[in-house]
C-alpha cells in the first residue's frame, strides 16, 4: 500500500490557486468560495494552513459579501447559503470570525427558513435538505441557532426520512449518502439523533462499500473518494463505523493519489481536483490516518478549530 503523499498534495493545492487562467480555475470561478474551503481545510488537516497569506484570503472572502449579509461564490456573483457557510468555515480556520457582522450574516441565513421548517438556498427559493444542514451548521458556528425555528427545522428533516433509513433532498426523495450526511449532521448539531434508526441507516451506509474498498453514494453506483467523507462521517456520528472495512477504504483513497504532481481523484488513475483531494484527506482524517489532524464529522472543520469556537475561555 502506498503512503499519503502529503507534501505533494500541499504543493498541488497551492499551485491550483496560482493558475487563475487554467480550465479548472475558469470552470470553478462561480464557486471559488467552496474551492477555498476545500483547499484551505486540506492544508489545515495537513498542518500547512500558514502557507497562505491570511490577510489576503480574509480580504477576498469579505469582498464576496453582499448587502444582504450573504456571501457569493466569488466577487461579482450572487449570494447563496452554500457559499455563506464556506465563507464562515474559511474564516473559522483562521480564527477570524470577529471580522464578520455576525448579526447581518445570521439574519441572512435565518431569513431563508420557510414556514414548514425547510430552507431555501437563496432568494429564488430552491429547497433541499443540504440547505437545512448548511443553515444549522452556519448559525451554530456563529452562536445564533436561536434565530431559527429549530423544532420546525428538525421536523422537516425528519419528514425527508425514507423506509430504508436514509434521507433525500425533499420528502419522498431518493436516499443518497450526501443528503444523509446533511440530515444526520444537522440532527446531531441540534441534539436530535433520536429520530434516526441507527441500525437501519447504518446497514444502508455500510452497504455502500464495494469490493475495491471504496464507497458509493447510492446502490449500483461506482465508488468515489468523496463518499469517504459523506458515508464515513455519518457512520461515525451514529456509532456504526465499525461496520465497514477501514483498511480497504484507506487503500482505496491512497490508490487515488497522483504521486507525481499531487492531488487525489475520484477513482484510481482519473484526473485529480481540489474537491476530491479535500474529501480524500478528510476521509483519512476520520480513519485516524497518521499525520492528518482530526476533523469533526458534523461541522466538517478540524477538531481544534471547532473546540476553539465552542470552548474558548
Amino acid at each position: 500500500m502506498s503512503e499519503l503523499a502529503a507534501g505533494k498534495h500541499v504543493q498541488y493545492i497551492l499551485s491550483v490557486e496560482k493558475k487563475k487562467d487554467s480550465l479548472e480555475s475558469v470552470a470553478m470561478e462561480h464557486l471559488r468560495m467552496n474551492g477555498a474551503y476545500w483547499g484551505l481545510t486540506t492544508l489545515d488537516l495537513l498542518g500547512k494552513i500558514r502557507a497562505v497569506d491570511v490577510d489576503e484570503v480574509v480580504s477576498w472572502v469579505l469582498s464576496c459579501q453582499h448587502e444582504s449579509g450573504g456571501f457569493a461564490g466569488n466577487i461579482g456573483h450572487d449570494p447563496h447559503i452554500l457559499y455563506t457557510l464556506s465563507a464562515v468555515q474559511v474564516l473559522s480556520l483562521f480564527d477570524k470570525l470577529d471580522v464578520l457582522d455576525v448579526e447581518k450574516v445570521s439574519n441572512y441565513v435565518s431569513g431563508l427558513q420557510n414556514e414548514d421548517g425547510s430552507f431555501s438556498g437563496d432568494m429564488w427559493g430552491e429547497i433541499d435538505t443540504r440547505f437545512s444542514y448548511i443553515a444549522i451548521c452556519c448559525l451554530s458556528l456563529l452562536h445564533h441557532l436561536d434565530k431559527i425555528n429549530v423544532e420546525n427545522a428538525v421536523k422537516y428533516i425528519v419528514s425527508c426520512r425514507n423506509l430504508d433509513g436514509g434521507f433525500g433532498c425533499t420528502p419522498g426523495g431518493e436516499s443518497h449518502a450526501g443528503q444523509i450526511f446533511c440530515c444526520v449532521s444537522a440532527l446531531a448539531i441540534t441534539g436530535s439523533l433520536h429520530h434516526i434508526d441507527k441500525d437501519l441507516l447504518g446497514w444502508w451506509l455500510c452497504e455502500r462499500q464495494v469490493k475495491s474498498g471504496g464507497l458509493n453514494g447510492r446502490p449500483e453506483k461506482l465508488p468515489d473518494v468523496c463518499y469517504s467523507w459523506w458515508v464515513l462521517s455519518s457512520l461515525i456520528i451514529i456509532d456504526r463505523v465499525h461496520w465497514i472495512n477501514k483498511e480497504k477504504l484507506v487503500k482505496f483513497i491512497l490508490d487515488c493519489q497522483d504521486l507525481e504532481k499531487g492531488g487525489i481523484s475520484d477513482r484510481p488513475d482519473d484526473a485529480v481536483d481540489v474537491y476530491h483531494t479535500y474529501f480524500g484527506v478528510a476521509g483519512l482524517s476520520l480513519l485516524e490516518y497518521p499525520g492528518v489532524k482530526a476533523i469533526d464529522p458534523a461541522y466538517a472543520l478540524p477538531v481544534d478549530v471547532v473546540n476553539r469556537i465552542f470552548f474558548r475561555s
